[in-house]
């Protein structure tokens, strides 16, 4: 019906204006500015949406995101506001905003968003992914494997913790491995809050490669407490 088109294309002005235009960290910043797709103005770098038609933009191909959710570059993130930031773009910028009063380029842009969106949110929401990709960002890396990064008697630590899990058969052995883990994943991510805010980037690197064998565990432990 008229009134229901009509709705639709109110909803879709309301929530382009509604939207911040440019990222934080890029609203200042003029450089790598381009021409909209839809009526061919300027718009600078990181914009959401053109200034002057208002159409949705193409997102940038390797973004930071951190920006991308507007929040700082550092280890330490508040859960809850990520989350709250995380929803309010993912409503924004949700295809299903764009279905029935948007050109299907302009859809298929907002799917594009939707898809970093959720790689953002997902990777800043996990510390042990957080962790990586801040390393990332500073040029270092895992190496396969992490192998490299543990000391002896740690991997002797993971040896043994790994025969414990396999042992267990009961739904209480398990809660016991369970919250063991969760302790130290919780150890592990202050130790890696403390390094990358004291800049020693190294330290940081080798306690994430003891997070990632952590990780290891607790998934395996997941599995196995699925019922067969």
């Amino acid at each position: 019906m008229w009134w229901r088109r009509a709705l639709g294309v109110a909803f879709a002005h309301w929530r382009r204006a509604a939207l911040p235009l440019v990222p934080a960290a890029s609203r200042t910043s003029q450089a790598g500015a381009g021409g909209c797709w839809s009526c061919g103005e300027a718009v600078s770098a990181g914009a959401r949406f053109c200034p002057s038609c208002r159409a949705l933009q193409p997102p940038e191909p390797s973004p930071d995101l951190f920006a991308l959710l507007g929040c700082e570059r550092r280890f330490e993130v508040d859960a809850a506001e990520l989350r709250r930031r995380f929803r309010s773009l993912q409503q924004a910028l949700h295809p299903d905003g764009f279905a029935s009063s948007s050109p299907q380029a302009e859809r298929r842009l907002s799917e594009q968003h939707a898809a970093l969106l959720n790689e953002a949110y997902e990777t800043l929401r996990s510390p042990l992914r957080r962790g990586l990709y801040l390393l990332k960002l500073k040029g270092l890396e895992l190496a396969p494997g992490a192998d490299a990064e543990a000391e002896p008697g740690f991997l002797s630590e993971i040896m043994e913790i790994s025969e414990r899990l396999v042992e267990a058969n009961s739904n209480t052995e398990l809660e016991e491995m369970e919250t063991f883990l969760a302790a130290k994943q919780r150890q592990l991510t202050k130790d890696v809050t403390e390094a990358f805010d004291q800049g020693n980037f190294q330290e940081a690197k080798k306690l994430l490669a003891k997070m990632k064998y952590f990780a290891n565990l607790e998934e395996s432990l997941k599995k196995k407490k699925i019922p067969r």
